[in-house]
């Protein structure tokens, strides 16, 4: 995580420069979150333990969560789950040996994310499995890719698919949601809720 003062960073691409000293109430200091963090150590955990259907049906959740988390009113639509998958979610180095590209990724979670309409609404039980992680005791133990094994092509290509938006929820919350301040706040909401 970088310091927005230090001189190594610059602003945002969509952020203007703001000078020294002046206070902006719209500016969110980065955060954490241990509920997202817990998410994706759970779908690598189902990776490194071969319960694939389990780690993509979590995968198929994340860009609804990311959505979501975004939106004031906590709501996520076909359209606009498509647009962040586009945007965040790119075929990496594993997607490519297996023959999964961009496209294939995208269409992949849009079957499977199984999307009641067209008009957006607040996905609850994909915010509740998110809001259970806040639970979890034991830290994350990361995920070794050395087992992942890939003993046959559909297991590959559920792989590539899981690290793929993964990779792409990480990088969406560096670059965007750790810095937006209706993330942070619907992060924070979720985080009080019982």
């Amino acid at each position: 995580m970088q310091d927005w003062q230090s001189p190594q960073s610059g602003p945002r691409d969509s952020a203007p420069a703001r000078p020294t000293g002046e206070i902006d109430d719209s500016w969110v200091h980065p955060s954490s979150s241990r509920m997202l963090t817990n998410y994706l150590a759970d779908v690598e955990q189902n990776l490194d333990e071969h319960r694939w259907e389990l780690a993509l049906r979590d995968v198929a959740d994340l860009p609804k969560i990311a959505v979501a988390l975004a939106d004031p009113e906590l709501r996520s639509s076909v359209e606009r789950c498509k647009a962040w998958c586009e945007q965040w979610v790119r075929a990496t180095n594993v997607a490519n040996d297996s023959g999964v590209d961009h496209e294939s990724i995208c269409r992949v979670l849009d079957e499977k994310s199984g999307h009641a309409g067209t008009s957006p609404s607040v996905p609850s039980l994909e915010l509740r499995r998110l809001r259970l992680r806040r639970h979890a005791r034991n830290a994350p133990r990361g995920f070794n890719s050395s087992h992942a094994g890939k003993e046959d092509q559909d297991a590959a290509e559920t792989f590539a698919i899981c690290t793929a938006v993964v990779e792409g929820v990480r990088r969406w919350y560096a670059h965007f949601a750790c810095h937006d301040a209706t993330a942070q706040a619907n992060l924070a909401r979720l985080a009080v809720l019982r």
